[in-house]
């Protein structure tokens, strides 16, 4: 079979970055025709800069980086850095990366993209806010029917919010551009809070990364040691959750994941549950299902692919 073709769309992040570097080493699923940042969990600038950091420690100044989207849809940026830290990638040493950002738009590059090869190919794996593929979702209605899935990390049904007490954060800060991409009609598994709550960073995790002994090894047990004191305590949990990953890891080895197929709405008005996913679990509506809502995860498999795959790096 050959290596599906992908665009990471991120707003990295060190679980966004973690995903980067599982998509770089898996070049035998995964053909990564280029990175879109958005701004999230952190501005744009920022996340540009990240993304292009993490393709330095993997060795692979060649993947084309794109910047998109610097604010929501119709919002103003609500962002990240109590979690991430003031970088968005807080824990190792962090450089001002030499590889290019490319000049054209992230936006731009999705469309184009799409246009370009043929269609049903192409799956879009949005890791943060959802902008810049409502953007060229808008902005290009011909290229919906082109995609072939997207795979996002976003909502929450049972884990409820993350960033508001009803919502997920990624959903949150860019709630009408996610309504827009449920409502488009194209194939779409979510990775909810309620599966990504259970792939957690343990201390005995981290440490699997440490011991590949190498610079991608260290840069991710760095960052994952600063990311996951926040769930911890949060929580109290053994470990943080490892969230972005779940998109790469599903398009590796679906069978580590499952879930049910549901309708998902996103709420836009609401001051109280402004980006709250109102999944349909239980299927006490007649709304027709529009996305997969992955539920759960076997940890261990996922944990043994990261690190298999971060040690190829």
């Amino acid at each position: 079979m050959s290596a599906r073709k992908i665009i990471i769309d991120t707003d990295p992040g060190q679980d966004d970055a973690v995903a980067i570097l599982l998509a770089l080493g898996s070049p035998e699923e995964i053909d990564l025709l280029g990175i879109t940042t958005v701004a999230g969990n952190v501005p744009l600038a920022r996340t540009q800069t990240n993304a292009r950091i993490v393709c330095e420690v993997a060795g692979r100044a060649d993947v084309k980086v794109f910047a998109g989207s610097d604010a929501p849809l119709e919002r103003a940026l609500v962002t990240a850095e109590h979690v991430h830290g003031r970088t968005g990638l807080d824990g190792p040493e962090l450089w001002e990366p030499t590889m290019p950002l490319q000049a054209q738009n992230g936006v731009d590059f999705i469309i184009d993209t799409l246009r370009a090869e043929a269609p049903g190919t192409v799956t879009l794996c949005p890791l943060g806010p959802l902008t810049n593929i409502g953007a060229a979702f808008r902005r290009a209605p011909d290229i919906i029917d082109r995609v072939q899935e997207i795979v996002l990390m976003g909502g929450a049904y049972f884990e409820v919010g993350n960033i508001t007490p009803a919502a997920e954060f990624n959903i949150f800060v860019d709630p009408e551009a996610a309504q827009e991409v449920l409502a488009s009609g194209v194939k779409i598994t979510m990775m909810p809070l309620d599966v990504t709550h259970k792939a957690l960073t343990t201390p005995a995790r981290v440490e699997a990364f440490r011991a590949l002994g190498t610079r991608v090894g260290a840069f991710t047990a760095e960052m994952l040691a600063f990311f996951e004191r926040f769930d911890v305590e949060k929580y109290g949990s053994e470990g943080g959750p490892l969230h972005d990953p779940c998109v790469i890891a599903y398009l590796i080895r679906p069978e580590l994941f499952s879930g049910r197929q549901i309708n998902v709405e996103i709420e836009t008005t609401s001051p109280l549950t402004l980006g709250m996913t109102v999944a349909d679990w239980w299927g006490v509506t007649d709304r027709a299902p529009n996305a997969l809502f992955i539920g759960d995860v076997d940890a261990g498999g996922f944990f043994d692919l990261l690190t298999e795959r971060l040690g190829r790096l």
